[in-house]
This record gives C-alpha cells, sequence and structure tokens, in this order.
C-alpha cells in the first residue's frame, strides 16, 4: 500500500493534484505542513496534519513541520470571518520553539535519511523586502486569480471584508513552497481543505518560476457527528500540553467520542491496522455499551501524546470518577479527577473544630447547617463515598485521604473537596 492508498483508507484524503498519487507511490518525495504558532501548544485539531506527516515519515519520506514565524505576524484568513488580533515577535518565537518539542513526540528528528526537519519561515520572510518580494512573487498573480480563491471571497462578502495584509497571505505562502522547493527538494504540500487555494498558488508559482511539477494533498476538516467543531468542549479547547488539557482530561475527551464518530478517529489518529479497526466497529455494532473502541481510542491518543505513565494515572483517575473507590486512589489522582469541583482550602486545626454538618454548610454543600443536618439524617451526604450517619460528629484529619483532602458529596454528582494545609 501507497502513502496515498493508506490515506484513502483512512478516509483521510480529502483532495491532490493531478500527479500527487503517481508521485507518492514512485518517488521519495519531501513534504511539508505549516502550523500557526498562534499558541504556546497545539491542540487536537493540529493531529490530522501532524500524524499525516509523520506517516509520510514511516512510509519513508522526508517530513518537513514548517512554523510560521514569519506568516503569523500577518495571519492565514482561511476559515476566518474577521481579521486576526496581531501578535508580538516574541510570543510568536516562543510559541515557535514550545512546538517543536510537542512534534518531536511524533516525527523522528534524528533518523537517516529522511529525518524530519522543523523550519521556521521567519528565517527569510522577515528579511524579504518589500519591492523583492513584489517584483519576484507578487507579479506572478493576478488580483483575478486571488479573488477567486474561496477564503477571499468569503471575507468580500462578509461585513469586515478583508485587508490588504490578510489578502497577501496567499501569496506569503506560496513564497514558501517557492522557497523549501529550491533550499530543499520540497515537492509536495499538504495541509487542511481549506488550504486548497494557498496550496495550489504555491504550486503554480513552482511551475511558472522554475519550470517543475509540485503537488499538493489536503486532508479534510474533522467535525464530529453533530457537525460541532471538533476539539472543542463545555470547558474550551483540548491541548496537547498537559499544562494546558491535564492528560485525564484528555483521555475523558477521546473516551467520550460518539459512537459515530469513533472509528473515524481511530482511523485518523491511531496507528491500528485495518483488520483491527474492523474488528472494533463490529464490537461498536454489536455491543455499544462496552464502548471497546472508545476506550482503544483514548489509550492510543493518550500514550501517544503524553506517555504510558500519564495514561496509568488517567485511567485510574477514571475509575475513580466511574464509581471506583476514592480510597484507593492517591490524593494527587484524586485532585486531577475533581479539578474543576469547587473546593475550599482549610488547616489542620480548622477541619477539627468542625461537626460534619458545619464542614458540609463550610463548603456550600448546604445553604445553612440546619438544612445539611437535615441531609445527613436522610442518608444524602457522603464523606469519601462513605455515608454520612451523624451530623455532630467531629471531623478529623485521619478522615482525610492521605491526611491531605476530603471529598463531600450530596447525591450523586453534587461534590466539594476540602484541601487540608
Amino acid at each position: 500500500m501507497t502513502l496515498f492508498e493508506e490515506f484513502e483508507w483512512r478516509g483521510k484524503l480529502y483532495d491532490a493534484t493531478d500527479g500527487a498519487r503517481e508521485a507518492l507511490a514512485k518517488e521519495k518525495v519531501t513534504a511539508y505542513i505549516g502550523f500557526d504558532p498562534t499558541a504556546s501548544s497545539l491542540h487536537v485539531g493540529n493531529l490530522l496534519p501532524i500524524m499525516a506527516l509523520a506517516r509520510l515519515q514511516r512510509f519513508g519520506h522526508t517530513p518537513i513541520a514548517l512554523v510560521g514565524g514569519g506568516t503569523g505576524m500577518i495571519g492565514d484568513p482561511s476559515g476566518k470571518s474577521a481579521e486576526r488580533t496581531l501578535m508580538t515577535i516574541e510570543d510568536i518565537d516562543t510559541n515557535a520553539r514550545a512546538i517543536r518539542t510537542q512534534l518531536e513526540r511524533f516525527l523522528d528528528f534524528e533518523a537517516s535519511p529522511n529525518a524530519a526537519q522543523m523550519i521556521n519561515n521567519a528565517d527569510w520572510l522577515r528579511r524579504v523586502g518589500l519591492l523583492e518580494f513584489l517584483r519576484d512573487t507578487g507579479k506572478h498573480f493576478t488580483v483575478n486569480y486571488m479573488l477567486a480563491k474561496e477564503s477571499v471571497k468569503r471575507r468580500l462578502g462578509g461585513d469586515e471584508g478583508i485587508s490588504f495584509t490578510e489578502f497577501s497571505y496567499l501569496l506569503l505562502q506560496a513564497h514558501d513552497y517557492l522557497h523549501l522547493h529550491r533550499t530543499t527538494g520540497c515537492t509536495l504540500q499538504m495541509g487542511g481543505s481549506d488550504q486548497w487555494g494557498n496550496i495550489v498558488a504555491g504550486c503554480d508559482l513552482i511551475r511558472k518560476v522554475e519550470g517543475a511539477k509540485a503537488h499538493g494533498v489536503v486532508l479534510p476538516l474533522v467535525t464530529t457527528s453533530a457537525g460541532a467543531k471538533f476539539g472543542k468542549t463545555e470547558a474550551g479547547t483540548v491541548w496537547l500540553d498537559s499544562q494546558r488539557t491535564s492528560p485525564f482530561k484528555f483521555y475523558q475527551f477521546w473516551l467520550n467520542a460518539d459512537d459515530r464518530d469513533v472509528i473515524k478517529y481511530l482511523k485518523f489518529f491511531t496507528w491500528l491496522d485495518r483488520d483491527t479497526i474492523a474488528a472494533l466497529d463490529r464490537a461498536t455494532t454489536d455491543a455499544p455499551q462496552q464502548r471497546d473502541a472508545q476506550r482503544t481510542l483514548a489509550r492510543e491518543v493518550t500514550t501517544m501524546v503524553h506517555g504510558v505513565d500519564e495514561l496509568g494515572r488517567a485511567e485510574r483517575a477514571s475509575t475513580v470518577l466511574f464509581g471506583g473507590s476514592l480510597g484507593d486512589a492517591s490524593v494527587e489522582d484524586i485532585l486531577m479527577v475533581f479539578e474543576d469541583v469547587q473546593s475550599v482550602t482549610m488547616t489542620k486545626a480548622e477541619l477539627e473544630k468542625l461537626t460534619t454538618a458545619e464542614l458540609v454548610t463550610r463548603t456550600l454543600l448546604a445553604a445553612s447547617k440546619g438544612e445539611a443536618t437535615r441531609l445527613i439524617k436522610q442518608g444524602g451526604i457522603y464523606m469519601n463515598d462513605r455515608r454520612v450517619t451523624d451530623e455532630r460528629g467531629a471531623v478529623s484529619v485521619n478522615d482525610a485521604i492521605g491526611g491531605r483532602v476530603i471529598v463531600l458529596r450530596k447525591g450523586q454528582r453534587d461534590r466539594r473537596v476540602v484541601r487540608i494545609m
């Protein structure tokens, strides 16, 4: 199977220029994908292009991750309904350095002869002169050609229009492709389907200036079966950086995949082969309540992004969340699971002055001591999953898990965390 065929069966091929299939079957190509340094971390929406580069390398081709330290100063209008806020050069450079660390989990930058490269287009775009750029790149594109691009047409039809700055982005991306073609022999650019116009412009520029054939392959934009944007939750973006999105929340994101999406995600975001994915597809149809496909997806992607140790922590924490004993969990796992739960912090001395009813009131699990007393008498309050029976009972640090944390629960879902200093 060629890389092109691999993309086809995984559903990762949206469109390609003429000759791309043959080039990937007959040649060892150098290919690049651009990454926009708008944040200090990539997110799960970037995983599709990252995996495309990683698969390309495994098939013997040479991948280039191009970080847009230059183009990031402008902002790509593709898929955007309004102008981006311009970033400082310092922020762009900081983000670019962070991206390299994350890509090292997927790409081999040491292998020979097809070691991955990470290149920053700031190295040439920040040095190019305006007149030089207009003469050597701009002259090869008519305004009519640029106006016909979907990213431009969409903005022209909106209320805000498009600035000359973002209108020029297509030329910058085409210039990047030409530069990489000249300096690295790059003959393939890949990206999301919203990049089609920019990629084709680069192919055209190489043909006009160098008289050479260059190719483009675009990947589908990932959405959920419900039509929502992939990688967004109620809490916001799901990041690859563990400081922005904990491995536990990352694991939960994949574990919660809809049955209608999970097989597609297994094809997109894992290294599992056809037979394994086909078996999981059958399991999803025959026994959807087992969620075998979702668990496999969560394990595979979490291991790839965060490593085996963090996967283990996420799975242990997941057991706690779904009915496991809190007494068997570590303090760190409990704090990770209930990271977003309302909490109070108090000293050991403060804790041991309180009755159970007073503690329930202090954490705002009940509006008053009277309400707390009634809830306890009715059997509705739990401390570390043990039902509280005495509203006047003293609370001790011995009640705390690891001497550091108490989890109070009202009913099935309403929880508070007490952190003991």
